[in-house]
This record gives C-alpha cells, sequence and structure tokens, in this order.
C-alpha cells in the first residue's frame, strides 16, 4: 500500500482545515468557556435556535488525534428552543445524551428544565454539558 499514510495524513489535514475555516458555528449568542461561539438565531418557523454541523472527514481528523471544536463543551438553551447538529461525516457521533448518525441530522426541541452531559466525540474535553434553563 503506497503512500496510504500519506493520503490518511492529507485526509485529516484536510479536515482540519475545513474545521479552522469556520465550520463552527459563530455569533454572539451564549458563548461556551472554551472559547467556541454559539449562534443563537431568531429562528423562523421550523427551524432550529442553534445549528452546529459536523463536517465530512471529522472522524478522521479525531482518529489522527486532532482536536474538534465544533460544539461548546458547555451549552446553555431555553426552554422551548431547538438545536440542530447536521453530521456529514462518515461515521456516527456522541454528542452527550445524543447520537448522530452518519449522514444524519438530529433535532431536538427541549420541553422541560434539565441538564445532561455526556461524552462528545466533537470537542477536544471529550464531554459535553448542555444546560435547559426556563
Amino acid at each position: 500500500m503506497i503512500g496510504g499514510g500519506h493520503l490518511s495524513r492529507s485526509r485529516a489535514s484536510v479536515a482540519s482545515a475545513l474545521l479552522a475555516l469556520g465550520l463552527v458555528v459563530a455569533g454572539t449568542g451564549c458563548g461556551g468557556s472554551d472559547g467556541i461561539a454559539t449562534e443563537r438565531v431568531a429562528a423562523a418557523p421550523g427551524e432550529a435556535e442553534y445549528r452546529f454541523v459536523i463536517p465530512a472527514g471529522a472522524g478522521l481528523a479525531y482518529d489522527a488525534g486532532e482536536p474538534l471544536e465544533i460544539l461548546p463543551a458547555d451549552l446553555d438553551v431555553r426552554v422551548g428552543e431547538e438545536i440542530e447538529i447536521v453530521n456529514e461525516d462518515d461515521r456516527g457521533h456522541l454528542v452527550g445524551p445524543f447520537f448522530v448518525g452518519a449522514g444524519e441530522t438530529l433535532r431536538q426541541r427541549f420541553a422541560s428544565e434539565g441538564e445532561y452531559e455526556g461524552e462528545c466525540t466533537v470537542h477536544p474535553s471529550g464531554a459535553i454539558t448542555l444546560r435547559v434553563r426556563p
């Protein structure tokens, strides 16, 4: 297998470049404590207030040990708000209490207050805390 290792490093580098180019949601809403800005938008009917995209190649970057900062380690939302996580990668990812399969989109509207913690394969800490406030 000639050049196989080079191809893997190249894909991981592309994934890192994509992440660095701003596939992280950016804005002025409630920012995470780790420096990731989380956009809170005035959602039109049927649209989520928070939207995150896991880009193609994220799994390869994760395998290469590159930190993925797609979601913040701490995310605060309000009851009635909705998050959307679009997974454009060829593998599934854990995001706290959720598993977002390859090529799938998760939409979650929160009906009650609570705090959810769990593993996160798209954040360098490996964990996320989601707080639903009144």
